[in-house]
Order: structure tokens, then C-alpha cells, then sequence
């Protein structure tokens, strides 16, 4: 795919215009899981990710940027210019229609002005929001091993709850009992200095993107245009029976 020119060619289509199935949804909420659900017959777009680094990332910085806190401040400065974010610069994108082809999905949109800039721009697409709270995000994001997941490096001192307690955000987002939980995490063997970085991503997305938001918006949508899941109410498997009855024209 590739920036749109002024119009597409004869075996190109604006992404705009295609029925897409969009995945809602922040860091650690299971978007994985979602995938699998939605089977082997999809073709999986480009992801944010990849989008991010040639629509947003390399224009503004001139080449790769890995530090999530420092990715999170350049897609801020693309919204400045262009308010529907992710879902702006993906509607603009076209796509090779001799290869892209069959039921497409991208993974993912994120925050309020995202989705509504994309339900209200693009009639065809069709999206699945799932969501978790923010303390279950940082014992996935623990649980993985993503080379994405980096940060600079934070002072780690000698009490991890107040360190956590610390971070920019922290008291708005976490109740004092989930920092508690949060700082507890070391008795089952994972690294303070591990847990104070997840933290500070899922508190650095938070700062720019509202999860509640986005689906309280898609909610105000046709059923069979939006699907909103409890990633924590709903364990993989009734997650993916949901998503499976949805696409195939059911309701959850």
C-alpha cells in the first residue's frame, strides 16, 4: 500500500471504500485472541504499527523511533493536522486490489476521535472494541515478550509502590489497591524494573487515547455495524464465539 494519488488506478482501490473489519482496542487487550477468531479466510492489513511508521513516524522523524513514550509524541503531532488520527491516514491509503482481496481486516484504531472520525467517514467498515482495565493490560503486557514494548530507561529506587505511584497519571488511572496489586507483582517473579516500564506504557497510551470513550461511541452504533467485548468478562474462548457470531451476521 501507498500514500493515495489523485485517483486510483485501474486495479487499486481506496481503502476508504472497502468493507474493512476494524479492531478497537489499546495495548493488552487481546486483539491477538480477536484475530484468531476471526479466522484464516481474512486478510490482515498492514497494522497500525506498520502504518504508523510510514504514514506518521518516518515523515515527522526522519527514520525508526522504537521508544513507545517518544512514538506516542509524534502520532500526537500527526493528530494535530490530521484529527482523525490512525483511521485519517489509513482512509487514505489505497490498496492493490489483484492481492488484496477477500475479507479485510486492520488491526487496530485506538481513543475516541479515531473511531467516530472513522464511522462517520467510512460507511463500509465495521469494527470489534475490545477492552480490559488498565492493571489486567500491564500483567498481559508482563506476560509477553514483545520487542516493541521498550521505553527508556526510569529510575527504579527502593520501593516499587512508590515509584508506580510516582508515574505521571498513576493516581488518575489506578485506584490505590490496583497499585498495591501492581507492586506486588515481583512475589511472582517478574522484575521490578519490568513492571514500572509496563505501567508507564499502558499510562503513556492512556494519556492520549480514552478506551471508555471509543466504546461508549461505537455503542451508539447499529449492532451489526459494532461489537463492544469484556476481555476479562469473557475468558479466549467466548471471546472468539462472539467475534465468529457477529461476522457471520448474529449478534453477541
Amino acid at each position: 500500500m501507498r500514500a493515495a494519488p489523485p485517483a486510483p488506478g485501474p486495479q487499486e482501490a481506496r481503502l476508504a471504500d472497502l468493507p474493512l473489519t476494524v479492531l478497537v482496542g489499546v495495548t493488552g487487550v487481546g486483539k491477538s485472541t480477536a484475530l484468531a477468531a476471526l479466522g484464516a479466510g481474512i486478510r490482515l492489513l498492514p497494522d497500525r504499527r506498520e502504518v504508523t511508521d510510514a504514514v506518521m513516524i518516518a515523515p515527522l522523524a526522519g527514520g525508526p523511533v522504537r521508544d513507545r513514550e517518544q512514538r506516542f509524541a509524534l502520532t500526537a503531532r500527526y493528530r494535530q493536522t490530521h484529527p482523525g488520527g490512525m483511521a485519517q491516514a489509513l482512509g487514505s491509503l489505497l490498496a492493490d486490489t489483484g492481492h488484496w482481496q477477500g475479507p479485510l481486516v486492520f488491526d487496530g484504531l485506538r481513543g475516541l476521535d479515531e473511531v467516530r472520525y472513522a464511522a462517520q467517514t467510512f460507511a463500509a467498515w465495521r469494527f470489534v472494541a475490545l477492552g480490559a482495565p488498565d492493571a489486567v493490560r500491564v500483567r498481559r503486557l508482563l506476560g509477553r515478550a514483545d520487542a516493541f514494548d521498550q521505553l527508556g530507561a526510569a529510575a527504579l529506587g527502593h520501593d516499587l509502590r512508590a515509584d508506580l505511584a510516582a508515574l505521571d497519571g498513576a493516581g488518575t488511572v489506578f485506584s490505590a489497591a490496583e497499585l498495591d496489586s501492581l507492586a506486588a507483582l515481583p512475589a511472582d517473579g517478574f522484575a521490578p524494573a519490568e513492571v514500572l516500564a509496563k505501567t508507564r506504557i499502558v499510562l503513556s497510551e492512556r494519556r492520549h487515547y480514552d478506551p471508555a470513550a471509543a466504546e461508549a461511541f461505537l455503542l451508539t452504533l447499529p449492532p451489526e455495524r459494532a461489537l463492544v467485548l469484556d476481555t476479562v468478562a469473557l475468558a479466549p474462548a467466548g471471546v472468539a464465539a462472539a467475534i465468529q457470531g457477529w461476522a457471520n451476521g448474529g449478534r453477541a
